[in-house]
């Protein structure tokens, strides 16, 4: 049997591995190591929880024990599809380089840049990203990646599913060609085998199980149910997750609970805290802050059902995971895998339950096919019975009560009818109180083309609004307006500069008793 011993790796990297408390590697390990070590690219593809980070991060930290890294030009350079993998690899990165002096940024959305741009200044031989994080830090001119030796992509497929694979072809270009490159994925679709043909060279494929398999170690099984009324869907699986939670009882020591929308994992997270479950949301629309709180929280026991989307269900390594609950069915047959792959790590047991509608049946069937299985077919918990609202029609919202839905303006589906109408349509009493004391106190009424004209009385006319009054005061009596001077033009006007010098005073005077008639004329004109 092989031994961390026995693939080469540094001392101060075998003792770091020891006080972490491991002695075998696992397959991908045991079979990616050797040849990282040598310098060759490595094309990892295993199922998720098979430790492919320690796979990667051991001969990094050995191959970098040697140099010393510039200001803005990162030696090595660690992508994830995801801030939490990314600070998971940087946790990995910190306990296996330990007795080393090796230094590493983690550049992550979320946290701010200025903290971020001083890591990248001093100069780190480990930089872990994500693509966006990256290429804003890249476009900025805050990073140089032509120092780059080796560059890992980790969880390649769930980068294609986030729409990453042209920032990763765009920052392959801008590494060197000679760098060594490390590809990771559990699944290998068209564009993934493409990318690895263009920007690997030679690889050494390690693949330690057959492409989306699941864990034997994880139970399966499949709880179908027909809502009663489809609008009601989401109720009755509500109802139907809480009561296969409290059938597990104390062997649900904590579970993960996958949803395909935010907006369900919201919903399904206060559903069970109103209903005296311990849980709590994650999403990638909630704070970073938040999600590494909530994150830690379930880590450390403080918390026993994770209410999550697809962000959680790639590579973040909680192996005490007991349950996998799928509240729905996922819409990509690869994200079963993953999902599940949160329980039954290293060896342990675990359950995996999902929640089936009829609605969901091409999606039972993609999974069943990828995973060439049957997934067991389980009932109801016992005594288990949809309640009486489940039964019943949505509660739906009155839009002249001021209801959820309800707009002042003509909106979409004609909720915006003109008001007008139907206060012509409502029966007296039924009117408001203003509109009776003005057709009280109003004159004769006419009638034109079918529409009603009220003439208000002089005195019982509302007053102008404030705009209105203040533009009034803006052109209120000032006097006569100034236009202009006229034909009067004062005398001084016409007057020259006249120095106060003797001689400059009898000069003036001379020319005044010259230039008097033509003034007089030029008046008189």
């Amino acid at each position: 049997m092989t031994k961390f011993t026995d693939l080469k790796l540094s001392p101060d990297v075998l003792k770091a591995i020891a006080e972490a408390g491991y002695e075998t590697p696992t397959p991908i390990q045991a079979g990616a190591i050797p040849h990282a070590l040598e310098g060759k690219d490595v094309l990892g593809i295993a199922q998720t929880g098979t430790g492919k980070t320690a796979s990667f991060t051991l001969p990094m930290v050995t191959m970098l024990a040697k140099g010393r890294a510039r200001a803005r030009m990162p030696r090595s350079l660690v992508l994830c599809p995801t801030r939490e993998l990314a600070a998971q690899v940087a946790e990995n990165f910190d306990t296996y380089a330990k007795y080393t002096k090796l230094t590493k940024a983690l550049l992550i959305g979320g946290v701010s840049f200025g903290e971020q741009d001083k890591l990248i200044d001093r100069g780190v031989d480990v930089l872990i990203a994500t693509p966006g994080r990256l290429l804003d830090h890249f476009e900025r001119g805050k990073l140089l990646l032509t120092g780059v030796q080796i560059m890992v992509v980790d969880e390649a497929d769930r980068m294609l599913d986030m729409g990453f694979i042209p920032d990763i072809e765009r920052i392959f270009q801008l590494t060197p060609f000679t760098r060594q490159t490390m590809f990771y994925s559990a699944t290998m679709a068209p564009e993934i085998e493409r990318i690895t043909n263009t920007f690997l060279h030679t690889p050494a494929r390690i693949e330690v199980a057959r492409q989306a398999t699941t864990s034997e170690t994880i139970t399966q099984t499949l709880v179908e149910i027909a809502p009663p009324r489809r609008d009601q869907t989401a109720k009755a699986k509500r109802e139907l997750l809480r009561a296969l939670i409290s059938a597990e009882g104390e062997t649900c020591t904590n579970a993960i609970i996958f949803c395909n929308r935010k907006t369900d994992v919201d919903i399904v997270a206060k559903s069970l805290k109103t209903h005296g479950f311990n849980a709590a949301p994650i999403h990638g629309d909630l704070d970073q802050s938040q999600r590494m709180r909530t994150l830690d929280a379930f880590r450390d026991g403080g918390l026993q059902l994770l209410v999550a989307s697809d962000v959680a269900a790639r590579g973040l390594d909680i192996p005490a995971v007991s349950h996998v609950f799928n509240y729905d069915l996922p819409s990509h047959a690869e994200d079963y895998v993953h999902r599940i792959g949160r329980t039954g790590r290293a060896g342990r047991k675990g359950t995996a339950m999902s929640i089936g509608t009829p609605g969901d049946a091409k999606y039972l069937a993609a999974i069943e096919a990828l995973v060439k299985m049957e997934i067991p077919r389980a009932e109801a918990p016992e005594g288990f019975a949809l309640s009486e609202a489940a039964h019943r029609e949505p509660k739906k919202y009155d839009d002249d009560k001021g209801g959820r839905g309800s707009r002042s303006r003509g909106g979409r589906g004609g909720r915006g009818r003109d008001r007008d109408d139907k206060r012509s349509a409502r029966p007296e009493k039924d009117r408001p109180e203003k509109e009776a004391v003005v057709e009280a106190k109003a004159a004769p009424q006419v009638e034109v083309e079918e529409d009603l004209i009220v003439e208000v009385p002089e005195a019982k006319r509302p007053e102008p609004r404030r705009d209105d009054r203040r533009d009034n005061r803006r052109y209120r009596d000032n006097g006569p307006a100034v236009v202009g001077m006229g034909d009067h033009v004062p005398d001084f006007l016409l007057r020259s500069f006249r120095p106060n010098t003797k001689q400059a005073a009898s000069a003036d005077k001379a020319s005044n008793e010259t230039t008097a008639p033509e003034v007089e004329e030029a008046s008189e004109s």
